[in-house]
């Protein structure tokens, strides 16, 4: 048996998240789709996110065990000629029969989009967070120098969530813009049910000057969810980078 892991992009838009669920489109489903088809035996994928509906991946790792003797050099192709045009593999490589994509993974990096002003965009509209009115991207970034390090996060944290403890480590929280463009990137060794949706949509607040930079720890030490602010759309968010 092998072990392949894929290194796969996909515009999550048209997709109910990655994991498997029944009567709805998946991007797990969809690659195990492509697989089972590929190898010609039923084949199951498992990654490193299980990112939810809306939310898009330039980086998301996937794992598979297979019989298939198809060289691995082969497979970005083979599949991408099967999978629907939302999905593309980008890499291949076989592993060692231990690996696991999700707990193997030593840090993750999103990037979360907005696009700053009024007038929407038929290029990014799918991919960013239209904020009409005018963010302080400094305000926001003094803001988000209070979550940078290792806190308990449980006021980041949506109803759902089945982790034990809620203290996690941001070790890259930037805010940067681009003319009408801000970008938040955050990483990190793991993130809480909806964490990272939450900080954004805070640090939007504080950018429109309805929270004060400060707010982001007052906020923190309350471990209360409904102090913080509301969890940005999904359509922002990406996946860029898993590291092992």
């Amino acid at each position: 048996m092998r072990r392949i892991a894929l290194l796969v992009q996909y515009d999550g838009t048209d997709y109910f998240g990655f994991q498997v669920q029944s009567a709805v489109r998946t991007i797990q489903g969809d690659l195990q789709a492509a697989l089972s088809r590929l190898t010609e035996a039923p084949t199951r994928v498992t990654g490193a996110s299980r990112t939810d509906a809306g939310v898009h991946a330039m980086g998301q790792v996937v794992a598979f065990d297979t019989l298939s003797p198809i060289p691995v050099r082969r497979l970005p192709n083979a599949l991408n000629a099967i999978l629907p045009g939302s999905i593309r593999v980008t890499g291949a490589e076989e592993m060692a029969e231990d690996f696991h994509p999700r707990h193997q993974a030593m840090r993750k990096l999103y990037s979360y989009r907005i696009l700053n002003r009024q007038v929407p965009s038929p290029f990014i509209e799918r991919y960013a967070w239209r904020v009409g009115a005018p963010l302080s991207d400094s305000d926001m970034s003094e803001g988000a120098r209070h979550l940078t390090g290792t806190h308990d996060f449980a006021a980041f944290r949506a109803a759902g969530s089945s982790a034990e403890s809620s203290v996690r480590t941001v070790d890259q929280l930037d805010v940067r813009r681009d003319g009408d463009l801000v970008e938040i990137w955050i990483g990190g060794s793991g993130f809480l049910y909806m964490m990272v949706r939450i900080i954004v949509g805070t640090l939007v607040e504080v950018g429109l000057g309805r929270r004060g930079p400060e707010d982001a720890e007052r906020i923190l030490l309350t471990r209360d969810r409904t102090q913080a602010g509301r969890t940005a759309p999904a359509r922002g968010l990406c996946l860029v980078r898993v590291d092992y």
